[in-house]
């Protein structure tokens, strides 16, 4: 079983920036393709981006292309996701998802979701 708990939300100004973090628990968290998604109020949950075990092959959404970088460090057993230039369309529950596999369709794991609100 892994547990996910995500931290660094909050309320911002377009075009502020904001660090998102996620702490895993377990030993084998290089094991595992880690990832963000995100859900708008009245909109189903959208992939923002992929990260795998070695930290390699990186994936992002188009709507966070250039803006947004998703990194891990595995001696901290956590994944971050940068988010420069925020827009007021990034508002979201933003939940850290987790899979014991290269790829994270369908994720095992999935944390409580951290608030990120954007105004303009």
């Amino acid at each position: 079983q892994v547990q996910l708990v995500e931290s660094g939300g909050g309320l911002v100004q377009a075009g502020a920036s904001l660090r998102l973090s996620c702490a895993a628990s377990g030993r084998t968290f290089s094991s595992y393709a880690m990832g963000w998604f995100r859900q708008a109020p009245g909109k189903e949950r959208e992939f923002v981006a992929r990260i795998r075990g070695s930290g390699g092959s990186i994936l992002y959404a188009d709507s966070v292309k250039g803006r947004f970088t998703i990194s891990r460090d595995n001696a901290k057993n956590t994944v971050y996701l940068q988010m420069n230039n925020l827009k007021p369309e990034d508002t979201a529950v933003y939940y850290c998802a987790a899979k014991r596999s290269d790829y994270l369709n369908e994720p095992d794991y999935w944390g409580q979701g951290a608030q990120v609100t954007v105004s303009s």
